[in-house]
């Protein structure tokens, strides 16, 4: 999302650099923390945290590192560890009986060796995999309409089929994307929605 120069104005301290990610990340970091946190406050509070550590972290940001990446991980760490603080008196020898399903989720990330991910990362990593898994018509149709972002009549002239026909092949990737989705992560209903809906 933010390209070298950026990042090496964060990393010299240009304020500038930093209201541009804080302007750009903020609703999405608020309507990540929004999903664990119920309080409104509170997921402020994390969120403002965050951005208060990459700000006291600047030196160490590389021009490989993704600015996005980091803010999302800290968030969610921060996230965890509020629900580990709020839930310590119920939690026992076995978590999945104490601890809430879109709270567990949480967990099981935390402990499977992949806490340097963002939930968001993981996420897009099994949606890339639920559309690789698409027959290979829809997962054609579906790659070069919402990723690549080209029109449905330029591919149904390619294919040699209907307008009508593409819509149709996106509407059911969309649903098969969904539904291997949810099988993962059955808790995640908004998120999942979020980001199929956000490639249109």
């Amino acid at each position: 999302m933010f390209d070298v120069q950026v990042k090496k104005r964060l990393k010299n301290g240009d304020p500038s650099a930093y209201k541009e990610v804080f302007r750009l990340l903020y609703p999405r970091l608020k309507g990540y923390c929004r999903l664990f946190i119920s309080d409104e406050h509170e997921a402020e509070d994390i969120i403002q945290e965050g951005f208060l550590t990459l700000w006291e972290k600047r030196n160490t940001i590389q021009p490989e590192n993704s600015v996005e990446n980091l803010l999302f991980v800290m968030v969610r760490n921060r996230c965890l560890n509020r629900i580990k603080k709020q839930k310590l008196e119920e939690v026992n020898a076995d978590l999945e009986t104490n601890i809430p399903s879109e709270n567990q989720f949480l967990y099981q990330i935390d402990f499977s060796g992949k806490e340097d991910k963002s939930l968001e990362e993981l996420m897009i990593e099994s949606f890339q995999q639920a559309v690789d898994e698409l027959p290979e018509k829809m997962q054609f149709v579906y790659k070069k309409c919402k990723i690549e972002g080209r029109k449905q009549k330029e591919i149904a002239e390619e294919l040699g089929v209907t307008v009508k026909a593409i819509e149709k092949h996106i509407s059911k990737a969309k649903h098969n994307i969904r539904q291997k989705l949810l099988l993962q992560y059955p808790s995640m209903v908004l998120l999942i929605s979020l980001l199929i809906g956000n490639l249109k």
